[in-house]
């Protein structure tokens, strides 16, 4: 070729990053990379969350307005509760056994209360609870079962005091979510009783004391106080209007709060998005604001998407990165 006919050369521009690029990036076969998705379109397609805690009444306490507003989008929403609660009384005369039949019971019922699909009770001591094989494999277990697109569970690497149990659960989960769920490897008795590797798009460390995502709960405070009050072995008495008043009045001296979150009454969270393929429809949809009706590819029983916009700004953060745990 003579030197006339060549292409000049031409200094590469500055590489983009995150959704410039690739809003920018090539198209393949004529089409466009999909934009990314915000988290209220991704909460439209999950359809799956399991709730994994130390104690009964964990859940209600530390995120029962999330989780009735995850019953309420249509999920199924199971909880696994790895101890039965026996050491939680004042009463001396209590015998374990018999308290750990009651707060089984309470658990029951605030699940109903919430829309809960099922509650497991691994049975293990409360107050001695353990990292072990065994107990990671269990939650593979549950994992690997009922694939949960969401999980909640415990912070267990806060720093500050903190319940030895709410710290194992919480370190087990993490443990058990990656890698050992999602990598056919571990476990591999699993794969002969039907149980094949899952990957979760997210997880939710709850009681941590750096929270970047926040739940509007108020259309749901009155159904997490109610579920809160089946917990009767645990609350001293306190009346439903009691509790009402005091998250109300709470509020309304909190104004930080209100500030930090965006919301009246929130549920905080450290949230870890993995690294995981969005179904194909996903892309297409449009999030709908809250209380307006969800797009049709996010399933019929789902009658809007989430108050769950609210994240404080950081670097976004997957399953490889440190992580951090929560508060009892």
């Amino acid at each position: 070729m003579p030197p006339a006919a060549r292409t000049p050369s031409r200094q590469k521009p500055p590489a983009r990053s995150g959704a410039a690029a690739a809003a920018r990036a090539p198209r393949r076969n004529g089409a466009r990379p999909p934009k990314l998705l915000t988290i209220e379109q991704k909460w439209a397609t999950y359809e799956r969350a399991l709730i994994l805690t130390a104690h009964p009444d964990d859940a209600e306490f530390l995120a029962g307005g999330t989780i009735a507003r995850m019953c309420a989008l249509g999920w199924e929403v199971t909880i696994c509760v790895a101890t039965s609660g026996d050491k939680g009384t004042r009463d001396p005369e209590m015998r374990p056994q018999e308290l750990a039949a009651i707060r089984e019971a309470e658990q029951r019922a605030a699940a109903a209360v919430l829309g809960l699909r099922e509650c497991i009770f691994l049975g293990y001591p409360d107050g001695f609870l353990l990292e072990t094989p065994e107990l990671r494999g269990q939650v593979v277990a549950l994992i690997r079962r009922l694939k949960p697109d969401v999980i909640v569970s415990w912070d267990g690497y806060r720093p500050g005091f903190n319940h030895h149990d709410h710290r194992v659960i919480g370190r087990i989960v993490r443990d058990a979510l990656y890698p050992a769920a999602h990598d056919p490897l571990y476990f591999p008795e699993h794969r002969g009783e039907g149980m094949l590797a899952h990957r979760t798009a997210e997880l939710l460390l709850a009681g941590t004391d750096e929270p970047d995502f926040h739940v509007d709960i108020e259309p749901y405070l009155e159904t997490k106080v109610d579920a809160i009050l089946c917990h009767s072995s645990q609350i001293d008495g306190r009346s439903r209007e009691e509790m009402l008043k005091a998250w109300r009045e709470a509020a309304k001296r909190d104004k930080g709060r209100r500030k930090r979150t965006g919301y009246r009454f929130a549920e905080s969270f450290k949230r870890i998005e993995m690294r995981r393929p969005a179904p194909p429809e996903a892309t297409a949809t449009t999030a709908a604001p809250a209380g307006a009706t969800v797009p049709a590819a996010a399933a019929a029983p789902r009658t809007g998407a989430p108050g769950v916009e609210r994240e404080a700004p950081r670097k976004e953060t997957t399953v490889r990165a440190a992580i951090g745990e929560p508060t009892g």
